[in-house]
């Protein structure tokens, strides 16, 4: 078992930044990428960025490209998210989440099917 504590979120005007952390405890070592995904209130989960195991390659929705930033601290065991000229539309609960699957070291997926632990999320709210 993995287990993944978010924090971190908060309200913050349009413009503002936060940054969001994703402990893990467990089988840590079992980890391989991870991602952030985001469900806004009304609408379905979506992907917002993801980072392969040695937190070579990093990918992102172009939605938060350019704004956001993801990266992990493997020694320990946490996942980050800087958010920048945050937007409302940014407005959502966020989730980290944890892949045990090796795809290789470049290898992170995008599709929320595909991680196998997931946070209880932290809510962003984004004031215009």
């Amino acid at each position: 078992q993995v287990h993944l504590v978010e924090s971190g979120g908060g309200l913050v005007q349009a413009g503002g930044s936060l940054r969001l952390s994703c402990a893990a405890s467990g089988r840590t070592a079992s980890v391989r990428a991870m991602g952030w995904f985001r469900q806004a209130p009304g609408k379905d989960r979506e992907f917002v960025a993801a980072i392969s195991w040695s937190g070579s390659s990093t990918y992102y929705a172009d939605s938060v490209k350019g704004r956001f930033t993801i990266s992990r601290d493997n020694a320990k065991n946490t996942l980050y998210l800087q958010m920048n000229s945050l937007k409302p539309e940014d407005t959502a609960v966020y989730y980290c989440a944890a892949d045990l699957t090796f795809g290789g070291f470049s290898y992170a997926p995008l599709n929320q099917n595909e991680y196998d632990y997931w946070g209880q999320g932290t809510l962003v709210t984004v004031s215009s």
